[in-house]
């Protein structure tokens, strides 16, 4: 790849400003603070971003919804009883949204997003490695926010046209791909693989984050009317969108620091080839599984706990407790591959304790709302944790591989090849899923731990060559064995002279 693009690359205009008022220089590790805050902080919009569509599906459906009065969660409580007498109402909807297709309508918008949000991911990829990913990020955020924004603009411009929010749904797809391959890739341009596991566990938070954080942006203003609950997140990633374009070091070499992979370092000791072919068979279904947090949204709306029927509010409240399991579960996924130096063993040790942590919570979610908490957490826990370490630190590894030497940028590429194998699934996974919820619920737990099983099950060679390097890899030498050592580097006729010595008569 040329790299001549480098040359028209410039310092961020706000840390010129404060290098300026300051009078000198910020120390290497305060960069790297502040690029993980500043990429925390942006991919948390994105994600804050995309809830909006799903929090104004219950005024846009037509069906009977409930009124909320009470504080969302977490400042409120997380079952929300159903009231079949009061603040009940039944609402017009919202044309083309409101008639006897609503719910086909809505999910075509969805699917939509998904397809040109995966398709967009692998030009992305490229195009992030081809220009700068401090300019490449501003445009990608600031272009998500304005179609966002535009989608919530129809309620004002009382727009009843389906191909304008199916036109907006979809463009604004295209520039949400623009996000994880650049925030992965400035990652990985500022830290190297010691300890990427743990680093990136804590930073993938930010999916969780903003997720939650985006529910209550859009449920806080749903009351004024749904056009601002797609306003306000639209305004927040733009907003981010400045910050970025204003304090983002997207490249150590930028302000006068080294690349941490500018020199040969053993990142790992195996081909290029598996650890793609890893990658591409790993990453696909986990991100079909993430979709289990929205199943067990729906799952949850359909049935009792504790003998009591729970509401649909309720049934958001615990998505978002899944998200939390999901943080835990990112952050113990990265330390324990970090400890272990396994990538594959712990994707796969998770994945196979998804099995039965999803066959619990479909057995024993419905006995009372504690064990429901416990449960859905613990999916999340074991769901969510492979699915971090793969699309954060597997990815770092992969871009910044060995074998990539003459072309060091290769970083959004892979990331966006992963994440966008993924997303295929996923936008596939709302057919699939509403398919087999009209045979049963069981139908859906079934869909779900078969696809863990095979996740685990593709892995096995991987796993299998992990452990065979971890065998086969020379053990440490002890201290009376590093003497001993450390007698023949220094005397090399030593072992000659015993050889001498023991050939000579016992009486000479």
């Amino acid at each position: 790849m040329s790299r001549g693009y480098e040359t028209v690359r410039s310092t961020p205009p706000g840390i010129l400003l404060i290098k300026s008022v300051r009078g000198k220089e910020w120390r290497h590790r305060t960069y790297r603070y502040v690029v993980l805050l500043i990429t925390f902080i942006a991919y948390a919009c994105y994600h804050a971003s995309r809830k909006p569509s799903s929090i104004v599906k219950s005024v846009m459906d037509p069906h009977p919804k409930q009124i909320i009065g009470e504080n969302p969660w977490p400042v409120g409580e997380i079952f929300v009883k159903e009231d079949s007498s009061i603040n009940r109402t039944r609402k017009g909807g919202w044309s083309p949204f409101n008639g006897t297709d609503a719910t086909s309508k809505l999910g075509e918008i969805d699917v939509a997003f998904l397809a040109f949000y995966s398709m967009g991911m692998y030009v992305a990829g490229h195009l992030g490695d081809t220009l700068d990913l401090r300019l490449f990020l501003t445009s990608g955020m600031i272009g998500s926010g304005i179609f966002v924004m535009l989608f919530g603009m129809g309620y004002f411009w009382d727009i009843h046209v389906f191909w304008f929010y199916l036109l907006m749904q979809m463009i604004a797809g295209l520039f949400q791909a623009t996000g994880w391959p650049s925030v992965v890739a400035v990652i990985g341009n500022w830290f190297g693989k010691r300890k990427r596991g743990l680093i990136m566990g804590v930073w993938n938070a930010h999916t969780s984050v903003g997720n939650i954080s985006g529910s209550l942006l859009a449920a806080s203003v749903l009351d004024s009317g749904w056009g601002w609950s797609f306003i306000l997140p639209g305004l927040l990633i733009i907003l981010g969108g400045i910050i970025v374009f204003l304090f983002l070091p997207a490249y150590p070499e930028d302000i006068g620091f080294p690349c941490p992979h500018s020199s040969a370092s053993s990142i790992c000791g195996e081909s290029t080839d598996e650890e793609v072919e890893y990658n591409k068979l790993l990453d696909a279904r986990p991100k079909s599984l993430a979709s289990f947090e929205d199943d067990k949204a729906i799952d949850a709306s359909q049935k009792a706990i504790g003998e009591e029927y729970m509401s649909v509010k309720s049934a958001g409240n615990l998505s978002t407790l899944f998200d939390v399991g999901g943080i835990v579960g990112g952050i113990l996924a990265g330390y324990i591959s970090d400890k272990l130096n396994a990538r594959a063993i712990i994707a796969a040790s998770f994945m196979y304790a998804a099995i039965p942590s999803m066959l619990l919570y479909r057995l024993y979610g419905s006995i009372s709302q504690t064990l429901n908490i416990v449960l859905m957490m613990i999916a999340g826990l074991f769901v969510n944790g492979p699915y971090a370490l793969i699309t954060t630190a597997v990815s770092a590894d992969l871009g910044t591989h060995k074998s990539l030497r003459g072309d060091s940028r290769a970083l959004a590429t892979v990331t966006a090849i992963i994440d966008g194998t993924g997303s295929v699934g996923a936008a596939f996974d709302p057919f699939l899923t509403g398919f087999l919820s009209t045979k049963g619920w069981n139908a859906v737990f079934t869909m779900l731990i078969v696809c863990a099983l095979i996740v685990g099950l593709l892995l096995s060679r991987l796993v299998f060559d992990e452990i065979t390097e971890k065998m086969c890899k020379p053990r440490p030498l002890s201290s009376e064995e590093q003497s001993f050592a450390d007698v023949q580097h220094v005397n090399p006729f030593w072992e000659i002279n015993i050889l001498v010595d023991d050939e000579l008569p016992s009486g000479s």
